[in-house]
């Protein structure tokens, strides 16, 4: 049994409240919380119990996916077959990072005519949008499960039309900024398989990844097409944007404000100014707030 008081209460309730736990005979540990009053907090075992369950739920939907016909796990020598697997020629869309995959699952409702693919590294996640796709009989949707930055190892050149980058880690710390699926590291090899003029599209909650991008865009020479630093608060907001995943309804930076940009890649992205743009990103302040941050990492392990 957890509390999370995020807000001055009087010891007088706080009292009531521990008293009326002890009348169930829970067993209790005490933690000293900020107006000198101590509270109950769940015992090691009840938590143990809590993540054993946790994990026999994974490994439960790691077995399922194994036999979903639309999640390919590291799949070999599919680089140039993915019309094969789809059945037709349309093109391909790719959603980076897709958790639960929302964004695939929803663009494929809004467009028949093309094929999405949800790229995430944790099957756990991945099992909810597969499932979900199954269950409403959507054929233009699936899943692979895979590293990105492995990307290159099943997509040939030109085979991407299109790539979606929904609410990605932000990675704040300098030395983790190559992390960041907009770094040029990453770039590079987006530019490899996507198609002459495909676009990339980046939705995020976090204002660091988003400045982040479009210094990236500037010192690169990139084409933007479409910059927004407030998709909900516009009118006659365009249908792919009101698509929100699970990460997005959570609201974890509080701020009620998502941002987009679409951009598309020109010329040679040159590994030469990599170093340049380093110094930039550990001179630029951490706009998130720390509990931003926290919230964060905390959802990222869900």
């Amino acid at each position: 049994m957890y509390f999370h008081l995020k807000k001055w209460i009087s010891p007088s309730l706080i009292l009531t409240i521990t008293d009326s736990i002890k009348r169930f005979n829970f067993p209790i540990r005490y933690h000293h919380i900020r107006i000198g009053i101590n509270m109950p907090t769940a015992p090691r075992h009840y938590r143990g119990e809590h993540h054993q369950e946790m994990g026999q739920k994974k490994l439960k939907r790691f077995a399922e996916i194994a036999t979903f016909p639309n999640v390919l796990q590291y799949p070999k020598d599919m680089a140039g077959k993915w019309h094969e697997h789809f059945g037709n020629d349309h093109p391909i869309t790719l959603e980076l990072a897709c958790g639960k995959g929302e964004y695939a699952v929803g663009l494929a409702r809004l467009h028949p005519e093309r094929n999405f693919m949800g790229l995430d590294l944790k099957g756990n996640r991945i099992w909810v949008g597969a499932r979900q796709a199954l269950e409403n009989g959507l054929q233009n949707v699936a899943f692979l499960r895979t590293q990105i930055d492995k990307i290159t190892d099943y997509f040939r050149p030109g085979e991407v039309s299109e790539i979606w980058i929904t609410f990605p880690d932000p990675q704040l710390r300098a030395s983790r900024s190559k992390k960041r699926l907009t770094h040029p590291a990453f770039l590079r090899r987006y530019q490899q398989i996507l198609g002459t003029g495909g676009y990339i599209h980046l939705k995020t909650d976090s204002p660091d990844l988003y400045i982040f991008t479009k210094e990236v865009i500037r010192r690169y020479g990139l084409d933007i097409l479409s910059d927004i630093d407030d998709v909900h608060g516009r009118e006659n907001t365009e249908e792919v944007l009101k698509i929100r995943t699970h990460y997005e309804s959570l609201d974890i930076s509080g701020s009620h404000r998502i941002y987009y940009l679409r951009f598309r890649l020109i010329g040679e992205i040159l590994s030469g100014l990599d170093q340049e743009l380093l110094e930039w990103v550990k001179n630029e302040p951490i706009r998130a707030t720390p509990q931003w941050q926290r919230h964060h990492e905390e959802a990222a392990d869900q």
